[in-house]
């Protein structure tokens, strides 16, 4: 089954709700969704997907939506992990040290924008580091 065709249900669901600058694609047995949406469009693009692939085991699809091109610095900030903690690390990159946890649906503060895959988060602890910006959603409000 064409990649297109597995995660139709979501690709739909982007289109419908109105993501901005989407773009689709499939390359080397993956299929990419970018563009840009609200929090709760973004959660629900991550919910469709949990339903579509329960375990996240495939391997085949990079959701990456942004959400957040008008939050500030100081601005409040959801982590938007499907089940698991997510990293905190002492640099922008997967290469860099984990040196903490932000727990699943809790809220953090925004510190930077190191670019636009890394931001600079703080915990309510006061935890400070580099996580990666696709599991970080606006609080809207």
């Amino acid at each position: 089954m064409a990649l297109t065709e597995k995660y139709k249900e979501l690709t739909d669901l982007a289109t419908s709700a109105g993501v901005q600058n989407l773009n689709v694609r499939e390359q080397d047995g993956v299929l990419y969704v970018n563009g840009d949406a609200s929090g709760a469009v973004k959660q629900q693009l991550w919910d469709t997907y949990a339903k579509l692939d329960p375990d996240y085991t495939s391997g085949d699809l990079v959701l990456n939506i942004n959400s957040a091109a008008n939050v500030v610095e100081g601005a409040k900030i959801r982590i938007t992990t499907t089940r698991s903690n997510l990293n905190i690390r002492k640099g922008p990159g997967t290469d860099n040290d984990i040196i903490g946890k932000a727990a699943h649906n809790s809220v953090v503060t925004l510190v930077r924008k190191e670019n636009d895959q890394w931001w600079v988060i703080q915990t309510e602890d006061g935890k400070e580091g580099y996580c990666f910006t696709q599991y970080l959603t606006p609080i809207e409000g």
